[in-house]
């Protein structure tokens, strides 16, 4: 039997391996139609980047977006809160309000009738709170209610040091060789700054504070119990207030500078044009026409929270939270941190350690 032979007879004895052809990935249906025409390679120069080029078919690029969804979701992120403001204009209330929960200066003994104790030192508070599968880790940094002493004098450095303390500790975790894979961050990424509502104009001690405080984090200034204003006073008073604070040279996020287009541009000039924010705080529910709203209850009836007819409460909300928070937390990172880290590095040659402040941190799940 020739060779020839012996490979047909063996060919119908063993049928020939049947390789399953590689699946090609359906286009998902939220993924628009394209024309796709004949693939042009796109020139690159040196050094240069390429121009888009149409393609063949569907890749599957545009489920990075869901990918990153999906680790969030089970990671979870952290987001820190600092409150600064003269005492009894309703720091912790607003924050309360604006994560629905009690939040802020949260004690085993504190219940919602309780009145909230006078802040007298700084301290964080720390939760996890979870809404759709998305968790965050939410601390609030209350601060002495600054201006109420007799001398004021740099009643500032505390909290600017606290700042620093926080940015030093995630620059030590950073550069060590066996560093942790997912680093815990305790930096400020917004504070929220509170206004008195005069109806005058700023205090000096207010100027220098939010001056200090500009260069080291990202300031969002608020007219705090706005509804002892009336719609006049509240309008001139935060023209007066915007006016102040550009003479001075003190910029409050989001900062014009950092703007990386038009379409940014456009939405922060809205915001900009907004600041500073006048808003009521409560944490307590009434019946107005029907349904239960938070508010604050007067003589003449009830200032609604969420009502942008009665205070720009939900204006800050969803600035901060619903459009804005990601950037805050990168603003920290990209801006106000690396300017920490170049300068400490660049000044010390090194790092030596700093003394911690020793902060109470509480931690509790909701």
């Amino acid at each position: 039997m020739t060779s020839a032979e012996r490979d047909r007879y063996m060919s119908e004895i063993v049928p020939p391996e049947v390789r399953p052809k590689p699946v090609v990935p359906a286009k998902p249906s939220h993924v628009a139609p394209h024309s796709s025409g004949p693939f042009v390679p796109s020139p690159q120069g040196t050094g240069g980047e390429g121009r888009g080029s149409a393609l063949l078919g569907y890749i599957g690029i545009d489920t990075i977006i869901e990918q990153m969804r999906k680790k969030t979701m089970k990671t979870g992120f952290d987001f820190n809160i600092m409150v600064v403001g003269q005492s009894g204009l309703g720091k912790s209330t607003l924050v309360n309000t604006l994560f629905k929960s009690q939040v802020s200066r949260r004690t085993t003994s504190w219940s919602r009738d309780e009145k909230i104790p006078k802040t007298v030192e700084i301290k964080s508070v720390s939760h996890v709170i979870e809404e759709g599968g998305v968790k965050m880790k939410l601390t609030v940094i209350d601060t002495p209610g600054f201006g109420d002493q007799i001398n004021n004098e740099n009643c500032w450095e505390p909290i600017s040091k606290y700042i620093n303390e926080q940015y030093e500790k995630f620059l030590k975790e950073e550069v060590n060789i066996a560093r942790k894979k997912r680093i815990p961050d305790t930096r400020v990424h917004c504070c929220l700054y509170f206004i008195s509502p005069t109806g005058h104009s700023l205090r000096q001690l207010d100027i220098e504070f939010m001056k200090h405080l500009s260069r080291v984090v990202n300031i969002i200034p608020v007219i705090a119990k706005s509804d002892t204003l009336t719609l006049d006073e509240k309008t001139e008073f935060k023209q007066r207030v915007r006016k102040e604070l550009e003479a001075c040279g003190i910029e409050c996020y989001p900062q014009k500078e950092f703007d990386e287009d038009m379409e940014d541009k456009s939405d922060n000039d809205k915001i900009r044009e907004a600041m500073p924010f006048a808003v009521v705080g409560s944490d307590k529910e009434y019946q107005v026409n029907g349904k239960r709203v938070l508010g604050r209850k007067t003589a003449w009836g009830v200032v609604e929270v969420e009502n942008p007819n009665h205070c720009e409460f939900s204006l800050l909300r969803d600035f901060m939270i619903r459009s804005h928070l990601q950037d805050l937390k990168e603003v920290t990172h990209n801006i106000h941190y690396e300017t920490y880290r170049a300068k400490r590095l660049n000044d010390n040659g090194g790092l030596h350690p700093i003394t911690s402040s020793g902060q109470d941190t509480q931690e509790s799940n909701l």
